[in-house]
């Protein structure tokens, strides 16, 4: 049964629109963490629409989504298999694909970006697609690093803009960070926190500060580990060890850096650092930086922190 029907955010700050039902959600960008919000998006009965550059890949996204609702039909429908395939159905029946954002943001009420993490290109995006949607369609990104209201400068629906920050796996992981910048309506972040919560997340608020609230908090902690290991003050063994027995981590930091990727972790902190030259924080890793330049990203190349078989 689909849970948007009833759910009206009241009072948007543009004047054109009084009642916004999100209803139909266009997702930009069909990689893991795209596709993941499509699947959750469908699978509560929104109409979903993934925009990717072409069709192979939209195709890949697609069977990707199928596959992962058959994992999900298997624990939530085990004594149910027939409630299963009509599960399956009504939530692939809710999703189309298309090369052409341009033309289908006209009819969506939410558009939620996950491509590439580079500001020129999300302001180009975003830029574009302000002059085609809708005045009451909702903007929101998934970055996991870049500034918000950066992105959103490139639009005029500042009002309506905002982050929307799921974690990896989507279907899986319950968070899901709301970012509001200064200009964002509280009928806005309203909006997203109660679409987030129809999707089965659990929200939290965030002013748009680097990194928001997880990242923020995991990427100094994971980097300092580095300058500790950097300094000779331990191995990288102990710190592991040290942090997964005396916090109950399930991890440690460097064996969690080499999960993130050592490149992803780099560029965060680079786009910090430049953003906030004076917070030591963010400050450059030698090490970090030598293991970039040498390929070693972590746990996808075979090697960072650890060697991987």
């Amino acid at each position: 049964m689909a849970f948007f029907t009833h759910q009206i955010c009241r009072g948007l700050s543009s004047s054109a629109v009084r009642n916004v039902v999100i209803k139909h959600v266009t997702v930009i960008g069909s990689g893991q963490m795209g596709a993941g919000i499509a699947q959750i998006a469908a699978s509560t009965g929104h109409s979903v629409t993934l925009v990717d550059t072409n069709d192979e890949v939209l195709k890949k996204a697609v069977k990707g989504i199928e596959g992962n609702l058959k994992r999900v039909v298997k624990k939530k429908f085990a004594d149910k298999p027939e409630a299963g395939q009509e599960f399956i159905q009504k939530a692939l029946q809710n999703v189309s694909t298309s090369t052409d954002a341009a033309s289908v943001v006209q009819a969506s009420d939410l558009v939620v970006e996950a491509i590439v993490e580079n500001l020129k290109i999300k302001q180009d995006l975003f830029g574009g697609l302000d002059k085609l949607a809708p005045a009451h369609t909702i903007f929101a990104s998934n970055t996991s690093s870049l500034s918000i209201t950066d992105i959103a400068s490139s639009t005029n629906r500042l009002d309506r803009f905002a982050g929307l920050h799921f974690f990896n796996p989507v279907p899986v992981m319950k968070l899901v960070e709301v970012i509001g910048i200064s200009a964002t309506s509280q009928e806005t972040l309203d909006c997203l926190l109660n679409f987030s919560k129809i999707l089965g997340k659990t929200p939290v608020s965030c002013k748009d500060t680097p990194g928001f609230i997880v990242n923020r908090l995991l990427l100094p902690y994971i980097i300092e580990a580095v300058r500790m290991y950097e300094r000779g003050h331990a191995s990288k063994e102990d710190i592991d060890i040290a942090m997964k027995l005396g916090c109950g981590y399930p991890m440690g930091p460097l064996e969690l850096a080499d999960y993130v990727g050592l490149d992803t972790m780099k560029f965060i902190m680079d786009y910090w650092s430049a953003a906030n030259p004076e917070n030591p924080c963010f400050a450059q890793s030698e090490l970090l930086n030598k293991l970039v330049a040498e390929g070693k990203f972590g746990k996808k190349t075979g090697e960072g922190f650890y060697k991987y078989k």
